[in-house]
């Protein structure tokens, strides 16, 4: 797998939610900025390094 897309919600409380399409991955964060860091680490400890995809899409859903 070369990609791997997340979908991007704000949250009710505040902050952001990023959910992965195909995979058990889910993060949140309070800035864009943060959330970008943590789907990183999300998708680094979700999939083995030679397994990790190398494209990370964010698509906002609203």
């Amino acid at each position: 797998m070369n990609e791997i897309i997340f979908l991007v919600e704000e949250a009710a409380e505040g902050g952001f939610i990023a959910r992965a399409l195909g995979h058990s991955i889910y993060t949140d964060a309070d800035e864009l900025t943060d959330l970008h860091a943590n789907v990183r680490d999300a998708v680094a400890c979700h999939f083995e390094p030679t397994e990790k995809p190398s494209i990370i899409r964010l698509h906002p859903t609203t």
